[in-house]
C-alpha cells in the first residue's frame, strides 16, 4: 500500500491522531506605529491558523490529483496562465483591462507604518469589524515604547484606529492591548459590512414573567466565570484523522447513523425541560409535575403573543465566492 505523502506542515501523533507541533512564533512582517512624534518599530506574528481537515480532488482511476484549468466559455479553448489579463467589470459583461503597471502605480505606498490616527474606547468597537488578527511585539529598539503604550491604553480602555499600507493597499487596523503588549486587528471598512436591518428577525412578542423567569433561571445554570476555548475542540477533523487512520490500516470506516432531529416544542415547555436538564434532573422551581398550580398560569396561557405581523421574506443575491 502507497503511504500517503507528507503534508508541509509538521505533525505529531497523539494515539493515532495528527495534530499540528507547537512551534517558536516567526516573525512574519515588521513595521512601525506612528502617532505624534511617537515611533515604535514592531514586528507582526501570526495570531491564527485554521486547522481543518481538508480533501484533494483525484482522478478516480488513476487516483492522482487533477489540475485546475482556464477554459474560454463557448469554444472550450484552454487558456495558458501567461495569456491572461486583468479586467475591471463596470457593467454587466463590460470590462475595462488594467496592465500590472497600471495595477502598480494604484497600489498605497509600501511604507509598513502603522499610523495611529485616533484613540476610541474599546466597548464601542463591534467585532463584526474584526477580519483578521495579529500578535504585536517589540522590534529592536522599541520594546520601553511598546510597553508604554500597551499599558496606557489598558488603564484608559482605550484602543488605537489607524491605517496600515500593505500589501498594495491600505488596510484599516485596530491596535489594542493584550496580556503583556498588543494586538493588531486587521477590519472591514463599513461598506464591506452588511447591513443588520437587512436580516428578517421575525414578530415581535410579549413574554409573561414566568416565561423570562425561566429563561433567566436556564441562563444562571449554564454559566460560567469566563469563555475557555480550550474546553472546545474540532470533532469533526478529530473523526476525520480518526477515518484516515483506519484506510490506512486497511480497516473499514464505519458510518454513524444520522441523530434523529429535535422535535419543535411549546416554548413554555422547552424553558422547563431545559432547566431540569441543567439542574442534572432536578425538578424546576415551577413545580414538581408538569401539570400547573393554581396560582400558575398554564402552558396555553404562557405562549408568548405575537404584536407585530412580521415582514415579508426578501429573495437575497447569492453571495460571489471568493475574497
Amino acid at each position: 500500500m502507497q503511504t500517503p505523502r507528507a503534508s508541509a506542515e509538521l505533525f505529531v501523533n497523539v494515539s493515532g491522531l495528527r495534530y499540528p507541533s507547537v512551534m517558536a512564533a516567526r516573525a512574519i512582517s515588521s513595521g512601525t506605529i506612528s502617532f505624534g512624534l511617537v515611533s515604535i518599530p514592531v514586528k507582526l506574528y501570526t495570531a491564527t491558523s485554521a486547522q481543518q481537515a481538508h480533501f484533494n480532488m483525484l482522478h478516480e482511476p488513476t487516483k492522482s490529483r487533477v489540475k485546475q484549468q482556464y477554459i474560454v466559455p463557448g469554444t472550450g479553448e484552454v487558456v495558458e496562465r501567461k495569456q491572461l489579463v486583468k479586467g475591471y467589470e463596470y457593467s454587466k459583461g463590460q470590462y475595462v483591462i488594467f496592465s500590472d503597471e497600471e495595477l502598480k502605480s494604484l497600489e498605497a505606498k509600501r511604507s509598513q507604518s502603522l499610523d495611529i490616527v485616533e484613540f476610541v474606547p474599546l466597548s464601542s468597537v463591534d467585532l463584526i469589524h474584526v477580519e483578521k488578527t495579529y500578535y504585536l511585539g517589540p522590534d529592536k529598539g522599541g520594546d520601553k515604547a511598546y510597553r508604554l503604550l500597551a499599558e496606557s491604553m489598558r488603564v484608559s480602555e482605550k484602543v488605537a484606529v489607524g491605517r496600515w499600507a500593505a500589501k498594495g493597499k491600505e488596510q484599516l487596523v485596530l491596535i489594542r492591548p493584550y496580556k503583556d503588549g498588543l494586538m493588531l486587528h486587521q477590519l472591514y471598512y463599513a461598506n464591506e459590512v452588511r447591513s443588520f436591518e437587512d436580516v428578517e428577525t421575525g414578530a415581535t412578542f410579549e413574554f409573561s414573567e414566568l416565561e423570562r423567569d425561566l429563561a433567566q433561571k436556564l441562563i444562571t445554570e449554564l454559566s460560567v466565570e469566563q469563555f475557555e476555548p480550550g474546553k472546545y475542540k474540532d470533532e469533526f477533523a478529530d473523526r476525520v484523522l480518526a477515518a484516515v487512520d483506519q484506510k490506512v490500516a486497511g480497516e473499514q470506516v464505519h458510518v454513524a447513523q444520522e441523530v434523529p432531529r429535535a422535535q419543535i416544542i411549546d416554548l413554555f415547555e422547552a424553558l422547563k425541560q431545559s432547566l431540569v436538564q441543567a439542574q442534572g434532573g432536578a425538578v424546576a422551581a415551577t413545580g414538581t409535575d408538569d401539570s400547573p398550580k393554581a396560582d400558575e398560569p398554564s402552558t396555553d396561557e404562557v405562549k408568548p403573543r405575537p404584536v407585530g405581523k412580521a415582514k415579508p421574506r426578501k429573495a437575497q443575491a447569492k453571495k460571489k465566492t471568493g475574497s
